[in-house]
């Protein structure tokens, strides 16, 4: 079961549900995966709505290594989540919003 306090979000995908978070080494990985961006920028950028599938898969495939799991950027693609596109982005922005809730 996900604790919240820690960062951690439940998501169903293709067909299993599964813990996310963002560890500092998760977080460490996306910003290498945006050329060493620092995590404002790229929150700026997902906040301000511009978000590619690419990105979906980063994020989500981070939260999920961050468990402890060991999906590929590859895996990730082939998931399937309810509600489709929308589902994606839901599961993106709630990992988000549980990494960084609090912080200004």
């Amino acid at each position: 079961m996900a604790n919240r306090h820690r960062g951690e979000i439940e998501a169903e995908l293709g067909g299993q549900s599964y813990t996310l978070v963002l560890t500092l080494g998760a977080l460490a990985e996306i910003e290498n995966a945006y050329g060493g961006d620092d995590m404002i920028a790229i929150a700026e950028r997902f906040e301000s709505g511009r978000i590619k599938a690419s990105d979906a898969i980063k994020v989500i495939g981070a939260g999920l290594r961050g468990s402890g799991l060991t999906f590929t950027d590859d895996e990730v693609s082939k998931l399937s989540v309810a509600g489709g596109a929308a589902g994606y982005l839901r599961i993106v922005a709630e990992l988000l919003k549980a990494t960084f809730a609090g912080t200004p």
